[in-house]
């Protein structure tokens, strides 16, 4: 992919590059998830290190986990069985490879190193990758019928605000969108969808009605599960925007209030990312509490009791 006048300028705002080592993962969790039938399942998660996603996106931090040049032939199966080599049974329901980049980009991840990985999955009911909507087609559906679980491809949507969705550099179309996700459900594959809250270019007073309004999108589009992901600022281009007037980091306020929004929702799980939630703006006396509240949403999907405060008079 040629870089764009764009993609220059937002590379050259970036700060040192870690080195990442490209046979070692950079760990793994283990989340209670919700899924659309009321099921919750033990989620394994595994960050694997590869190639960098070519599509420099103005938000995205996801850059510094990856490595200089193409993944290494073999270098994915190894991270995935050294962290499968100590994991205790009752093995997780699903198996999450998160590569901070496109799943179904040959320079990210190997064809040759599939049929590998494919093997190392085949105790789990659900296997979850992440791809850019422009690198799914017939890979992804040759992809979902050699695993022996049932395949799910999380995109990044980020938000339908028509202005953000013009200066995030993503190279993304709803169009495009729409024809992703419907070729992925037609053939049988779940679609989990990132949306943003506190997208550059988005006024911050409306941050949580557009936020709803994407992942309203996407449930309509088809969508079996929603994640509502904070920006995270540091990446140095959202701080030339923030100097613009055009980004403000989010509140946890607002992510909290994302979520509750999207209680309603019934045929897409939607939960509120709480990955680095303890950066978001909040008051110190209560922002635990908020979070804990989060996450039982998160996990139940009913609405829970608000969190008052003595210090910020919230709730």
């Amino acid at each position: 992919m040629t870089a764009s006048v764009a993609d220059r300028r937002i590379r050259g705002l970036r700060g040192p590059k870690p080195r990442v080592d490209p046979w070692k993962s950079h760990g793994t969790i283990i989340d209670i998830e919700r899924r659309p039938d009321g099921r919750t399942e033990r989620a394994l998660t595994i960050f694997l290190a590869g190639a960098e996603c070519p599509f420099t996106c103005s938000f995205c931090d996801l850059w510094r986990w990856t490595i200089e040049g193409p993944t290494p032939r073999g270098a994915l199966p190894a991270q995935i069985a050294d962290a499968l080599r100590d994991l205790a049974s009752p093995f997780p329901d699903r198996i999450k490879l998160y590569n901070a980049s496109n799943f179904f980009d040959h320079r990210a991840v190997p064809p040759d190193d599939l049929p590998e990985i494919a093997a190392l999955t085949t105790k789990f009911a659900g296997l979850t990758v992440e791809s850019h909507v422009s690198t799914i087609g017939p890979a992804a559906l040759e992809f979902a019928e050699r695993i022996s679980g049932r395949l799910e491809v999380a995109i990044g949507l980020e938000t339908v605000h028509p202005v953000a969705v013009a200066n995030l550099n993503k190279r993304l179309d709803l169009e495009q969108f729409d024809q992703s996700v419907r070729l992925l459900s037609d053939a049988g594959v779940d679609v989990r969808v990132f949306v943003l809250l506190g997208a550059p270019f988005v006024p911050t007073e409306e941050s949580v009605e557009w936020t709803v309004r994407s992942a309203e999108y996407a449930m309509q589009r088809g969508a079996a599960v929603v994640s509502l992901i904070p920006v995270r600022g540091g990446n140095g281009e959202l701080e030339r925007v923030a100097a613009l007037g055009q980004f403000v980091p989010p509140t946890l306020e607002q992510l909290e209030a994302s979520l509750d929004h999207c209680l309603g929702f019934t045929t897409a799980v939607v939960t509120a990312d709480l990955w680095d939630a303890e950066r978001l703006s909040a008051c110190a006396s209560c922002r635990t509490a908020h979070i804990e509240r989060i996450r039982r949403i998160n996990v139940t999907g009913q609405p829970a009791p608000r969190v008052g405060c003595g210090v910020c008079s919230r709730s």
